[in-house]
């Protein structure tokens, strides 16, 4: 008969290791969709934890008695956490940015679709570039990356050792600014695509003013797009990968900052 003595010491450690790996998974793309239910993902959480609980060996932290520093313990972890997950999120929001900047100048921002993850109303082709950039992110394993990044964690930032800086702060902002330049380069070809037939309509509105061009120009803007997209799909899956790759330097930069 299998006999399990948890002491209060391991069982606070656990909490904690839970706190955080449950944050993450909070956080991060793909898992932090609302079609996915809560229970699957704290139980989700729970298996983890329990596998790298016995691989982390925390044995020096010690058993916090008081209220006040264990809630700050516990705020902390969650905080840790969220940075991690949002340190990724922000890249899949620059791609999804990069669709609806597409989208809008395509004239399919009138007909929005509802995301399943934010629960907005969002352009048809940035929808089509987040699930894009999703499937890419499976499929070349980018996910690995955070069951590395999550170990490593605890071994960088031991519980009741987190601690936000002004270097934390600093990253969080490039990792923003970063966000646009991600969009701008996913949507680049479309967009200087669409500029130069804007352009070009607005030649055609001038030398020949009997032309309606409010009727031709929607759905040559809407061929045009589609075009360049499917032009540049090919270019995207290495700049995916490369970005993919950058975040997870991206994480440790954030976690040594902590």
């Amino acid at each position: 008969m299998t006999i399990f003595n948890i002491s209060l010491p391991q069982l606070q450690i656990f909490f904690l290791i839970f706190l955080r790996v449950g944050a993450i998974m909070m956080f991060i793309p793909v898992f932090d969709s609302r079609n996915i239910p809560v229970l699957f993902k704290a139980g989700l959480a729970f298996s983890v934890s329990i596998l790298l609980f016995p691989i982390l060996k925390l044995n020096d932290i010690p058993f916090i008695t008081s209220i006040i520093p264990f809630g700050i313990g516990v705020i902390g972890e969650i905080m840790l956490g969220a940075v991690i997950g949002l340190s990724v999120k922000l890249i899949f929001a620059g791609i999804q940015l990069a669709g609806q900047l597409a989208g809008f100048q395509m004239g399919l921002s009138i007909a929005n679709v509802m995301d399943p993850v934010t629960s907005a109303q969002i352009s048809i082709i940035a929808q089509l570039n987040n699930l894009m950039a999703m499937l890419i992110f499976l499929t070349i394993n980018a996910h690995h990356m955070f069951l590395r990044a999550l170990a490593e964690s605890f071994r960088l930032i031991p519980p009741f050792d987190v601690q936000f800086s002004n270097s934390l702060i600093e990253h969080l902002i490039s990792l923003s600014g970063n966000m646009f330049i991600i969009a701008i380069k996913v949507g680049a070809p479309v967009i200087v695509a669409l500029l130069l037939t804007n352009v070009a309509f607005g030649l055609i509105a001038r030398t020949v003013p009997q032309m309606n061009i409010f009727l031709v120009a929607m759905p040559i803007q809407i061929v045009v797009g589609l075009l360049f997209l499917a032009f540049a799909l090919p270019y995207l899956l290495p700049f995916f990968r490369q970005i993919f790759n950058e975040s997870g330097r991206d994480i440790l930069l954030l976690l040594r900052a902590m």
